[in-house]
């Protein structure tokens, strides 16, 4: 059941923080008083944006996300043409850790397909709508076309099939090496409603509401993808894929992460973004 956010909560709640009152308290009272934690989320990330000088642009949660069905506990998802592990869930952020997801084979045909082609990874520029390069991310990359060879629409079948959403809603397939030293600092994968050029963004496909990563080759050392938010850092395991998912592009999502440091040996990476809608 969705809950109305009046101006009153965001009074009570704006000061109750000036009266000194910590989040996770204040969290905590909201839950018992009966609130929903997303409630809690999206007034707690207005009153935040507002202290920083930052203009908060309100979105109500998605209710219709892609991931899988975990509500029987499962610790297999059969994809219909290999039995993914679930190793590890958490809810808030809502990340899932999969196991199995590709196998030796195709992590050593997507890199040397993807060798050929590596350049300089870029950023999208949500202030023109374009990309750049961003001095947060060292790694080097390229991206296939949606279903561009044999593995490539393999393993987007099996995304779409393991997250339950179409394959037409995501972005090409990104492929990144990670040099010893390289990374990419925590940043969101939403795109800014805020800033000018994401009207021009999302005009391929809509906001993104979700991100898989998946280990080609594991370093080393170092290299996990971590979660300054919440203290998680999945290690950089060869088949496995870690996945999380934003509702809204707002940093109550506590979807902040980033790629490690790599401290010894190379990294290869598959990113897959997901659309709200055709990624086109």
């Amino acid at each position: 059941m969705s809950q109305e956010i009046s101006p009153e909560l965001r009074e009570w709640v704006a000061a109750q923080l000036a009266a000194g009152h910590s989040v996770p308290n204040l969290r905590a009272s909201m839950r018992a008083a009966g609130w929903h934690d997303n409630v809690a989320d999206v007034v707690l990330g207005e009153i935040e944006a507002r202290a920083a000088g930052i203009a908060a642009v309100a979105e109500p949660p998605r209710k219709n996300m892609p991931g899988p069905d975990l509500s029987g506990s499962p610790l297999y998802i059969d994809t219909g043409d290999r039995r993914v592990q679930v190793l590890q869930t958490m809810r808030h952020p809502r990340v899932i850790v999969f196991g199995d997801l590709v196998s030796d084979d195709e992590c050593e045909a997507l890199i040397a397909a993807a060798r050929l082609r590596l350049a300089r990874s870029l950023t999208v520029e949500t202030q023109t709508g374009g990309e750049a390069l961003n001095v947060d991310r060292t790694s080097d990359g390229m991206f296939f076309e949606r279903g561009e060879n044999a593995v490539v629409a393999r393993l987007e079948q099996r995304i779409a099939a393991l997250l339950q959403w179409p394959l037409e809603f995501g972005e090409g397939l990104q492929i990144l090496r990670y040099s010893p030293g390289a990374q990419y600092r925590p940043h969101f994968d939403y795109f800014d409603p805020g800033e000018p050029g994401t009207p021009t963004i999302l005009r391929r496909g809509g906001q993104r509401v979700a991100t898989l990563v998946m280990y080609l080759q594991e370093p080393e050392q170092g290299g996990g993808t971590t979660f300054p938010d919440v203290g998680l850092e999945v290690a950089p395991k060869r088949g496995t894929g870690v996945f999380f998912s934003y509702d809204r592009p707002e940093p109550a999502t506590r979807t902040l992460h980033g790629g490690a440091p790599v401290l010894a040996g190379e990294k290869w990476v598959a990113t897959k973004w997901l659309r709200e809608r055709e990624f086109i």
